[in-house]
């Protein structure tokens, strides 16, 4: 299972109990869609946690028989 940072729950939350539309003074505010919302949390969460790790988690190494001088 996806297990989210606690900031990106908040912003999802928010986001839940917020309306989807909201028309005011002339002004028609509407968010983008929350499986939209959802994409864009997953790959930003990604890219932190890619930046997180200093390896590539491919290791490379040179394989040498044994007496093969």
């Amino acid at each position: 299972m996806f297990a989210m940072p606690e900031d990106t729950k908040i912003v999802i939350e928010n986001a839940l109990t917020a309306p989807r539309r909201v028309k005011a003074d002339g002004v028609d505010i509407e968010q983008q869609p929350l499986s939209d919302q959802l994409a864009a949390a997953r790959y930003l969460d990604g890219k932190a946690a890619a930046a997180k790790r200093r390896s590539l988690g491919i290791r490379l190494i040179k394989l040498a028989p044994p007496g093969g001088d």
